[in-house]
C-alpha cells in the first residue's frame, strides 16, 4: 500500500500539469484564432498604425478677408452739393464730364473710429483730372458731417494706413498743368475729434520737360 500511495504521489503531479500545460496552450491557439477571425481586432490594435492608415489632419485653414460689416455706398455728389463746408466754386463747377458721369472719386475706409467708414471725397476737373477739392465725412447721429476739407488746388486725398495722406502739387510760374515743380504730402491722423498733423514732406521734380505744347493754366483755388 505504501508503495501504491509513492507510485501514485510521483505521476499524478506531471500528468496534472501536462493537462494544464495543454489546456493553456489549446486555450491561447483559440484566442490567435478568434483574433484573426475578427479581422485582427486583438492586442494588435492597441499598438501604433501604420503611416497609411492614419486620417490626414484637416488642413489649416488660411485667415480668409475679412471685409467690414459697417459699408455704407453713399451719392457723393449729393454729398457735397449739400454741405455748407464746400465752396461755391467748387459746387458750380462739379457737373458730369459725359452723360451722368461726374469727376469724383470716392474711397470708403477707416479713419476715425466712427460707427461705420468714413467716406473721402476727391472733386476732380474733367479734362485733366486736376483735383480742386477734397473732403472726409464721417457719419455722426445718423448723418454725414465734414470732418475735413482741403481746396487748394490742385489737391488729392488718400487713405494711407488708417492716416490721411493729402497730396498738393506745387507749380511755379509758366508750369502746364501736366508737370508740376513738385509735391508736399500732408499726413494726418485723427485725434480728439479732429485731424492733426503727423507728418510733412516736400518733393522737388527733375527740371526736363519733354512736353512742347504751351503750358495749360493751373486751376485757381477755390474760394
Amino acid at each position: 500500500m505504501r508503495g501504491l500511495t509513492g507510485t501514485g504521489s510521483s505521476r499524478g503531479p506531471a500528468s496534472a500539469q501536462a493537462v494544464i500545460t495543454a489546456t493553456v496552450v489549446l486555450a491561447a491557439l483559440a484566442l490567435f484564432a478568434a483574433a484573426c477571425g475578427t479581422g485582427g481586432t486583438g492586442a494588435r490594435d492597441e499598438g501604433p498604425a501604420h503611416a497609411g492608415s492614419v486620417a490626414p489632419a484637416p488642413a489649416a485653414k488660411s485667415p480668409s478677408p475679412n471685409p467690414s460689416q459697417t459699408y455704407e455706398k453713399v451719392d457723393a455728389v449729393a454729398l457735397v452739393k449739400a454741405d455748407p463746408a464746400v465752396s461755391g466754386t467748387v459746387k458750380r463747377d462739379l457737373k458730369p464730364c459725359s452723360g451722368d458721369e461726374y469727376p469724383v472719386d470716392v474711397t470708403y475706409g477707416e479713419l476715425t473710429g466712427g460707427p461705420v467708414e468714413d467716406i473721402v471725397v476727391n472733386v476732380l476737373t474733367c479734362g485733366d483730372a486736376v483735383g480742386v477739392g477734397a473732403y472726409v465725412y464721417r457719419r455722426e447721429s445718423g448723418a454725414y458731417k465734414n470732418v475735413f476739407k482741403a481746396e487748394e488746388s490742385p489737391v488729392y486725398a488718400e487713405i494711407d494706413r488708417g492716416d490721411l495722406s493729402v497730396t498738393k502739387q506745387v507749380y511755379e510760374k509758366g508750369d502746364p498743368v501736366s508737370s508740376p515743380s513738385g509735391e508736399n504730402v500732408i499726413t494726418y491722423s485723427w485725434s480728439g475729434g479732429r485731424f492733426v498733423q503727423e507728418d510733412f514732406h516736400h518733393t522737388d521734380y527733375g527740371n526736363a520737360s519733354g512736353s512742347g505744347d504751351d503750358p495749360t493754366p493751373v486751376p485757381s483755388a477755390a474760394g
